[in-house]
């Protein structure tokens, strides 16, 4: 495990086996608030975004990606291996819990989906959504959200936090200004989508986490 950091934050890299694949776990120490991308190497776009809005709010962010051979997709509830001790310390760290994913849903092109246990945490962030990310559809009924898309499984990393949090999953145009690019291009998440979650977790962080 690498420890680094230059601007007043913690840094750590870890090297984790899950279920027979490597991943490399970097997790950013800063406030209480946390952003979370368990796929980043399967789900384009959702580890640069979760990066990107971490340091302009100053949220801690854990980013999982796999650095060699084709990339394995492990269902979230089965990310919360023990032996991750990246994991481990954000858990302790975080209060609250914003996780990305990614959906590739045929028929809900344009819908951001915003499950997870903390409801009114989801609430706030689609607000921030619909202001400044118009050319998505925020979904926060529960019941409209696929089953597989709802982040409530008691043991998936999003809900194991102090007060829970929110799973966001997004289409392929709100994790990336250039979805089918060569492979090896890094993403670049859209500005509207930067700009409403960067917004939505400044709201968060400055209110109650219950």
């Amino acid at each position: 495990m690498a420890r680094g950091g230059t601007d007043g934050t913690s840094g750590i890299s870890e090297t984790v086996t899950i279920e027979g694949a490597e991943f490399l776990a970097s997790l950013t120490l800063r406030s209480d608030v946390g952003l979370l991308a368990l796929h980043g190497s399967t789900e384009g776009g959702t580890a640069e975004l979760a990066q990107e809005v971490a340091a302009r709010t100053g949220a801690t962010a854990l980013v999982f990606t796999q650095p060699a051979g084709p990339p394995v997709h492990i269902p979230s509830p089965r990310m919360a291996v023990p032996h991750c001790g990246a994991l481990k310390t954000f858990l302790s760290h975080v209060t609250l819990t914003v996780s990305l994913h990614g959906h590739l849903r045929p028929t809900a092109t344009r819908a951001i989906f915003l499950g997870g246990t903390h409801r009114a945490a989801a609430l706030t962030l689609a607000a921030a959504l619909v202001r400044l990310a118009p050319a998505f559809d925020a979904v926060t009924d529960l019941d409209a959200i696929p089953p597989g898309l709802r982040g409530l499984h008691p043991r998936n990393p999003v809900n194991l936090t102090r007060a829970g949090g929110v799973q966001l999953e997004l289409p392929l145009r709100a994790r990336t200004e250039h979805p089918g690019e060569t492979t090896g291009v890094p993403d670049r998440p859209p500005r509207p989508v930067v700009a409403a979650l960067t917004a939505g977790v400044e709201q968060l962080a400055a209110g109650p986490r219950s």
